[in-house]
């Protein structure tokens, strides 16, 4: 399925193209190895080389990590019907319920507390690309938009 800009751009202001959960390969991968370990019984393994190496004794939760990356995978932006951030969003189901297109729309997006919940991951990033949603358009705003991470 082709996605277009406006597709891409998540009701909050983000751009769903560079988060690290959008059709990621590191979910993949991470399935993959997971689903290996298992198939070569690495659990029993890892109980036997531990006692020599140190590294093998964190082996339960480097499955239960692979596990985890393994599953925040997201195909669909919510733009299109997709989960959000990881399921229940309530900046989702805020903007529907005012019939907006978007964050940008509504005049208190700078102070809402919706919002808050992005910022460990996100900074202020969100806000100041609603800003340029509002200055740009909805079609043009993208090769202006702040970084998705602070890291990176």
């Amino acid at each position: 399925m082709e996605v277009s800009e406006r597709d891409l751009t998540a009701f909050c202001g983000l751009y769903c193209g560079d988060c690290i959960r959008y059709q990621s390969r590191a979910s993949d991968l991470a399935g993959e190895l997971h689903g290996e370990s298992i198939r070569l019984h690495l659990a029993e393994y890892a109980q036997v080389k531990q006692r020599h190496t140190e590294a093998f004794k964190n082996f339960e939760s480097f499955m239960d990590l692979l596990a985890a990356i393994s599953e925040f995978r997201c195909d669909i932006p919510c733009r299109l019907g997709g989960d959000g951030c990881g399921g229940g969003c309530d900046i989702i189901a805020c903007v529907k319920a005012q019939s907006f297109e978007g964050c940008w729309e509504c005049h208190g997006f700078a102070t809402c507390d919706k919002l808050d919940f992005l910022k460990p991951f996100h900074g202020d990033a969100p806000v100041n690309n609603l800003r340029k949603i509002e200055t740009y358009g909805i079609s043009n705003w993208a090769r202006h938009r702040d970084k998705c991470y602070p890291w990176v």
